[in-house]
This record gives C-alpha cells, sequence and structure tokens, in this order.
C-alpha cells in the first residue's frame, strides 16, 4: 500500500489548492482526545515513521493540504475547489454544504483497519453574526480515539443555523455517494468503506468525506409564543373557542436566542375590548421558581412586567387570567385577538393568541349575524415600554428551565412565593 502514498508525492502544489482553498492550521480550530497529535508528512509515513498505529486526519501534505484541517464549508452547490476551512462569509436565505474528511492514515490498508468510526456534527442553536460548527470524527481502536475541527460561518447580521433535514452523505470509492441518518448531527453517525459497519482500512483508497448542507436564516434576538386555554383545562393553543363569562388562561413563552446574556427583558401583552385582566392572575416561570411565582404588580397589560436577565438560550414563562366580556361584540362570531412582545434593547418580538366568541343571545334575534367572525384586534405593540414597574428586588440565581438559565435580578417585587401546580 506504500505506493499509493509515493503516488501521491508527484502531485502539483497548485493540484493540492483546488482540493480546497485551505489557510493555515490554527491550533484553537482542531483538537484530539491526546490534546495534540503529530503530524506526518507522506514521505515520513512511507519510511515507516506512523509505524502500526491507527491514526486519523495527521497527514500535513496531504489530498486536502493539511489534514487537521478537516472540516470546511462552501455554498451548496459550489465547485469542489471552494471549501473554506476556517472561515466563510454567509448571506440569509443561502445553503452552505460542510464537510468533514476521512482518512485513517495507516498505510497497511486492510491490515490496519479503524474500528467504530463514526462522525458527528455540532450546530449552534443560539442566534450570533459568527456560528461555529465543529465536527468531530471518533474511532474506538485509533490513536487518538476522538479529532475535531471547526470552520466559522461569519454573517454581518444575527443569524441562527437550520440543518437541512436527510442532506447528511458519506462518499467513497467504494460505495459512491450514500445517506446517513440524522443522527449525525445528535449523537453521530456510523462510517464505514463497504458498508456503514464503523470499518475502515488503512490509505488513500479508503478515505472518504461526510457532508450536511445547513441553511442560514437572519434573525431576531429572542423567540415569543403566546397561547390560551379556558381556565381549568390543561390544553395550550393558539385559539379556543369561548362565551361571555369564562376566564381564559393566556401563557407567554419567552426564549432568549442569543449567545449572550440579555438584561432587563420586558414582557407586556395587550389585551382585546372585550378580555378583562383578572387582578393578581400574573405568575412567572423559570429556573427559580419552576412551579410559579405569583407577581404583585398588575401591569402585564399596561406598562409590562420586567422579568429579568437570562443567558443564552434562557426561557421564561409568564401566565395570567383574563375574562371574556361583551362590550362591544357583534351578532355572531366574533374573534378576540391579543398580542404579547418581548423588548430586550429595543428589539421588539411579538406573538398572538385568540378567543372566539360565538354571540346569539335575545338582542341578536331581530339582527342579522354576522357569520364571518368580527375581529376585535388590539393595535400590535412596537414600541418600547415607556415604564419599567420596580417596586422592589427579587433575587434569581442561577438555574435552569428548559434549554437555559436566569443569571441576575427580577425588576419587581415578588409579593408571594407561593408554589403553582401546572
Amino acid at each position: 500500500m506504500n505506493k499509493i502514498y509515493k503516488g501521491i508525492l508527484g502531485v502539483s502544489a497548485a493540484a493540492v489548492v483546488l482540493a480546497g482553498t485551505l489557510t493555515p492550521v490554527m491550533v484553537k480550530a482542531w483538537g484530539d482526545s491526546n490534546n495534540g497529535r503529530p503530524s506526518y508528512t507522506i514521505a515520513e509515513i512511507n519510511s515507516g515513521k506512523i509505524d502500526d498505529i491507527i491514526t486519523f486526519n495527521s497527514i500535513s501534505d496531504g489530498k486536502i493540504g493539511d489534514e487537521k484541517n478537516f472540516v470546511g464549508a462552501k455554498v451548496a452547490g459550489a465547485s469542489v475547489d471552494t471549501w473554506n476551512a476556517n472561515t466563510i462569509e454567509v448571506k440569509d436565505g443561502e445553503t452552505y454544504t460542510i464537510r468533514l474528511y476521512v482518512h485513517n492514515n495507516n498505510p497497511l490498508g486492510t491490515k490496519a483497519i479503524a474500528e467504530g468510526v463514526k462522525a458527528t456534527f455540532s450546530i449552534p442553536t443560539t442566534v450570533s453574526d459568527s456560528q461555529t460548527i465543529v465536527g468531530y470524527l471518533d474511532s474506538s481502536n485509533a490513536t487518538p480515539t476522538r479529532y475535531w475541527d471547526e470552520v466559522t460561518l461569519k454573517a454581518s447580521e444575527n443569524i441562527y443555523l437550520e440543518y437541512v433535514d436527510g442532506s447528511a452523505k458519506y462518499t467513497n470509492d467504494k460505495m459512491g455517494t450514500v445517506a446517513l441518518p440524522n443522527e449525525v448531527v445528535t449523537s453521530g453517525a456510523t462510517l464505514g468503506y463497504e458498508a456503514l459497519d464503523g470499518k475502515i482500512p488503512g490509505c488513500y483508497g479508503y478515505d472518504g468525506v461526510v457532508t450536511i448542507d445547513v441553511k442560514v436564516h437572519k434573525s431576531v434576538a429572542s423567540k415569543l409564543s403566546k397561547t390560551v386555554r379556558i381556565k381549568g383545562t390543561k390544553t395550550w393553543s393558539e385559539s379556543v373557542d369561548a362565551k361571555v363569562g369564562d376566564e381564559v388562561e393566556y401563557q407567554i413563552e419567552y426564549v432568549n436566542l442569543l449567545s449572550d446574556t440579555v438584561n432587563n427583558v420586558m414582557i407586556r401583552d395587550i389585551l382585546p375590548t372585550n378580555v378583562e385582566y383578572v387582578n393578581d392572575s400574573t405568575y412567572l416561570y423559570n429556573a427559580n421558581y419552576q412551579s410559579g411565582v405569583l407577581l404583585s404588580d398588575n401591569t402585564v397589560t399596561t406598562s409590562g412586567i420586567n422579568i429579568g436577565s437570562y443567558s443564552a438560550k434562557g426561557n421564561a414563562y409568564v401566565r395570567f387570567t383574563g375574562k371574556v366580556v361583551d362590550k362591544t361584540l357583534a351578532c355572531g362570531s366574533n374573534q378576540l385577538v391579543n398580542w404579547a412582545s418581548s423588548t430586550v434593547n429595543g428589539a421588539v418580538t411579538k406573538d398572538d393568541a385568540s378567543v372566539m366568541v360565538d354571540k346569539n343571545d335575545e338582542s341578536c334575534k331581530e339582527k342579522p349575524v354576522n357569520p364571518t367572525p368580527t375581529k376585535d384586534t388590539p393595535v400590535q405593540p412596537t414600541e418600547t415600554p415607556t415604564t419599567i414597574v420596580e417596586t422592589g428586588p427579587g433575587t434569581i440565581v442561577t438555574g435552569a428551565i428548559g434549554a437555559g438559565s436566569v443569571v441576575t435580578t427580577l425588576g419587581y417585587y415578588i409579593a408571594s412565593r407561593k408554589k403553582l401546580s401546572k
């Protein structure tokens, strides 16, 4: 098998560049479970320096240049000579292919089969103008057993990355291109040479490439989800049917999508004309109050409430009760829409929920009934609330609910620590 490596020595420097426009390796970009593996030239491997060790992606003058830069990116569908191994500028709405090169460097072929070989990609789930994807390569009998490298997708605005479902593939000389399961971006996908059995012999005839696609999306700073249910029921939805006199519970979920901590998150809800806020019904759920804490300020539907500071992926739920009334209901179907908003550093995120009310009482008997729902819709909140109600301190220490943490102080007085079951 040494002849295969000797053949590579005859490839021109220009041809190596065409295999991928690689920049010099940076120590912070790559790593392994041995805290830094040695590099080998093809000549050194041919001279026997690697001995019988099975190791991956350690050749400094290989087919893709320095194999320690084994993770790269390019615009999906672009030619093979456009790989970026460290940083690539990306745009909203475009799809990019991420590559992970796989090469067992031992020259002994089927006498040096790597076992348990699998690949994994770690894709960021927060929002930032710089997103770094890390690719991992594992083998149970290799030295080291784990290898990693990264590529950064850089944008001029905050973005988030979406893994394109079903896009994972593995390509080598034996199988051609085969599909990999979506687990490649979670627990990892098993690779192989003749089959996806985790076995890859050494030398260039057995190398391969894993690819996935990610789509870039322009993003806001936070996610806000508004739902509603009839009080006393368990199921949350975007719309419920109710009648005059019913009490409905609204739920607002806030998630910090930024990679940094945000402070003074304001939550505000604008009720429609025919829904009235029920005093002393606002509860906050977060890392430290997973059973809920009653808030004394009845300002969630006026100036808003300050729910504090949240780290990356930190989340919270605000719940309150409204009562359906008849102030301006039209005969027939009425859609009572209300909007919730979160405000962080002047950036507003909104979502809505609806209560459907059918009015067919005595007052409607001699009036035509409108079959089309009449919308009772408040003005959507777009401004930053001018009042931040802070009537006293309530401290929240670091904790976790869902995927994130609350990290600092709430801007309101906590009147009660009474537990509230969900």
